[in-house]
């Protein structure tokens, strides 16, 4: 992957994002998929491009359902790590290092894309840039998890809805087609952390 600027929360803490990966778990690392996408598995046709896979819980997730699916991640420990537990789980995966602002460098797309708390970690201008990025990869639909700024125990970085339509508004090329309050599970959360799951769609 070629040098990049790190983004905001990598300048706010210091640390680039493989280092949450380095010494245990990661604290969104729950061991396995975020429920929301459980519970909205058939959503998913595939193939699919996991932005932000982390450590690879959600994409075998849906390998393990029988979709094709390509996970990137800017942390090359994370994507270690998916890669393992695909080989352990006997199931078939891709995943590269690759920056979430620059999806277009993949030089693919893919029907369907699913961001799992990346986009509440970036400012709002990384947000606007974010969105860029996945248009240039998204053929249908964007499957969104995200701290959310209402419910009980939020998250840091919460994203309010006006947030959302800023980022996807129908100026940006995408259109909002649902955002529903959901919970995103943490290692710090002993109920979930208030969220949105959105479903945005290319125009």
């Amino acid at each position: 992957m070629a040098e990049r600027t790190p983004t905001s929360h990598e300048r706010a803490t210091g640390l680039p994002w493989d280092a949450s990966y380095r010494e245990g778990p990661a604290p969104w690392d729950v061991g396995g998929p975020q429920p929301a996408v459980v519970r909205r598995a058939d959503a998913f046709t595939g193939p699919v491009l996991d932005a932000g896979c982390g450590s690879g819980e959600n994409a075998l997730f849906l390998a393990g359902r029988g979709l094709g699916v390509f996970g990137v991640d800017v942390a090359e420990t994370a994507i270690a790590l998916a890669r393992e537990r695909a080989a352990e789980r006997g199931l078939t995966a891709e995943f590269a290092t690759a920056d979430a602002l620059h999806l277009a460098d993949l030089g693919r797309t893919f029907p369907e894309v699913l961001d799992c708390g990346l986009f509440h970690t970036f400012d709002t201008a990384e947000q606007r840039a974010y969105a860029e990025s996945l248009a240039a990869v998204t053929e249908r639909t964007l499957f969104l998890l995200c701290f959310a700024d209402e419910g009980d125990d939020p998250g840091p970085h919460p994203v309010s809805r006006a947030g959302l339509a800023a980022a996807f508004g129908a100026s940006t090329g995408w259109r909002i087609a649902a955002v529903e309050p959901d919970r995103i599970m943490t290692r710090f959360h002993a109920n979930g952390a208030a969220a949105w799951f959105a479903t945005i769609r290319r125009e």
